[in-house]
């Protein structure tokens, strides 16, 4: 059994809102960083954490310390769940690096999740940890992703710093996620980005449909006002709720989803699918959320 951490410290045993759907492992998710600079304009995390600027969060490596005295070593820690641990912030405040140097050294398993391309600044510690990383890039171009992640590092850009990583021996993952209909579906776009992923060594996909909350629902109709009446067609007429937040109907998802499936095991690589509630053919990983990527590089200690 895990140890239970006490309120208000920041290591927190993940928790997708209890989402029947959510296959993940158990895990923690650490935050250095409260708010998303990026302001991806179909942000879940928005509806919570709201439309704001990274900024890091008050004592935070104090209360870091404290939590490492009490977590469970054998289960991984993703940073992060929803705001960015390398938004244009880092630069300056380099909380993610100290947040780092202080887990790697203890052999804890990280997974970090990001569209920051600062990342490769810290290779230096990342690849000697027991460190692994999904980078979310949910297209190929990077005029498409400066209207759905206005202030997010290009997706030309993720890719040459997913690049470094490989080089460096960092297994990664690729998350084109989410999908959304008539924007970033296209098939052929899908093939050009997944062939790029494999060729630079990618072997693990995951992906997901987009999911309308009212607050990311309205960004969408505001970037794409010719799409409106289809998007609540899809979702507010034909679409189903599921635990707060409107899905397209089951057989758009499958056919949307499948595109990437099918690509994915065209080039021979695994893939997951995240909080989508269909079968096991959608999942070919170990973990739907890419945690059996982590090296044991260093022992964990007290194990």
């Amino acid at each position: 059994m895990h140890r239970k951490l006490k309120d208000g410290y920041v290591i927190k045993v993940f928790d997708p809102w209890r989402s029947p759907l959510c296959t993940c492992p158990l895990k923690y998710s650490l935050h250095p960083y409260t708010g998303c600079t990026h302001q991806c304009i179909y942000c879940y995390a928005s509806s919570y954490i709201r439309v704001r600027r990274s900024t890091p969060k008050k004592e935070f490596i104090l209360k870091l310390r404290r939590d490492l005295r009490k977590v469970n070593p054998l289960i991984p820690i993703t940073l992060s769940t929803s705001s960015d641990p390398y938004p244009p912030e880092e630069e300056k405040y380099k909380l993610t690096r100290k947040t780092l140097e202080l887990l790697v050294p203890k052999g804890l398993k990280i997974l970090i999740v990001t569209k920051g391309t600062i990342i490769t600044r810290d290779l230096d510690i990342i690849a000697k940890g027991n460190v692994a990383v999904t980078m979310t890039i949910t297209t190929i171009s990077d005029y498409l992703a400066r209207k759905l992640e206005p202030n997010a590092p290009p997706p030309s850009k993720r890719i040459e710093a997913l690049r470094a990583l490989v080089e460096h021996k960092v297994p990664v993952g690729v998350r084109i996620d989410p999908i959304i209909p008539y924007i970033n579906d296209d098939l052929h776009d899908l093939r050009k980005l997944i062939k790029e992923l494999r060729d630079i060594g990618v072997e693990f996909i995951i992906t997901s449909t987009y999911k309308a909350k009212p607050d990311n629902l309205k960004r969408m109709v505001n970037a794409f006002p010719d799409l409106r009446e289809k998007f609540y067609e899809l979702y507010m007429v034909k679409g189903v709720k599921i635990h707060g937040y409107m899905y397209l109907p089951q057989e758009i998802r499958i056919k949307i989803l499948k595109k990437v499936i099918d690509l994915a095991r065209e080039y021979n690589m695994k893939y997951s699918v995240c909080r989508e509630g269909l079968g096991r053919e959608f999942i070919t990983a170990p973990t739907c959320d890419g945690t059996h990527l982590i090296p044991q590089r260093i022992k964990p200690q007290g194990v």
